[in-house]
């Protein structure tokens, strides 16, 4: 089990006593948050890349935006991140973060036939804030991961979909982000990574995440993950399957969450409305919260 308290020894030992200082933390990463409660996320989306999948030009909102949480423990910081690596950038950036002592907790795809491809790793740390985000900064310099936030010359056009009728089918209200429209679907249980709550499950990862991403004439390419417990996955696979949605991974991101989850990811490009059915299909098989 990780003991997050002993975690951040190879940190400066005084963490414990200090307040984070957003305002360094942001500059260091050079961005500003997503704050949710307690939680700092920061987004760190693959703009630099043009990644098609079975045609589709991938947004970065759909399956390519990396990000690290931050939330305060006693004075420090915990973090937990997801960041979006081409195959030659993994081992460079891997060799910079377990170097700091950065926890890897899992490295894996999720989309398939994605040209390039692209691939994911889940980071875990505890300790001084400020040198955590030094830690991920100097880290993801060793890839081709903008470091920069350019202002967006134009606002990304809405999602070009019924939205209404998505929400509605879906169970839970969407948002749009960059073009995008998505969806975070929390489980009915508690979730906590060694003996800390994971919250706001949002923020932190541990929602049922599911993406729109409109293709015209109604259609929309759909992807995210799953977030279950051992005996939802296979039911989910056959329900996913039914409605022609195509599971694409089936893994762990974290070591020693509570209940022991599974993470799966999909993908499909069909009539909208239809594949939010078959998304419903699945999110009944599953113990998620409607809203």
């Amino acid at each position: 089990m990780t003991n997050w308290m002993k975690y951040g020894e190879s940190f400066i030992s005084s963490a414990h006593a200090q307040t984070i200082d957003w305002q360094k933390v942001d500059e260091t990463l050079g961005r500003k948050p997503a704050i949710s409660d307690d939680v700092h996320r920061y987004g760190f989306p693959r703009t630099d890349l043009a990644v098609t999948l079975d045609g589709v030009a991938i947004k970065p909102a759909l399956a390519l935006g990396g990000w690290v949480a931050f939330k305060p423990v006693h004075g420090s910081a915990m973090i937990m991140g997801d960041v979006v690596l081409l195959e030659t950038e993994i081992n460079p950036v891997m060799a910079k973060m377990i170097a700091s002592g950065l926890e890897i907790t899992a490295v894996h795809n999720h989309l398939l036939r994605a040209s390039p491809a692209t691939f994911y790793m889940h980071v875990a740390g505890h300790g001084d804030s400020v040198k955590l985000a030094s830690t991920i900064r100097d880290a993801l310099a060793e890839s081709k991961t903008p470091l920069t936030v350019a202002a967006p010359a134009n606002p990304p056009p809405a999602a070009d979909l019924d939205t209404a009728q998505l929400d509605q089918i879906i169970g839970v209200k969407g948002r749009a982000n960059g073009g995008v429209y998505q969806y975070n679907v929390k489980r009915r249980d508690p979730i906590t990574e060694g003996d800390m709550l994971l919250a706001p499950v949002g923020a932190m990862g541990v929602a049922i995440g599911i993406n729109f991403q409109s293709t015209g004439g109604g259609k929309a390419a759909i992807t995210g993950d799953f977030v279950l417990t051992g005996d939802e996955v296979n039911p989910v696979i056959v329900a996913l399957r039914a409605h022609g949605i195509e599971v694409t991974a089936l893994h762990s991101h974290m070591l020693d969450e509570q209940p022991r989850l599974f993470f799966m990811h999909f993908w499909a490009n069909d009539d909208a409305l239809k594949l939010a059915k078959g998304l419903r299909a699945a999110l009944d098989k599953t113990a998620s919260t409607k809203s």
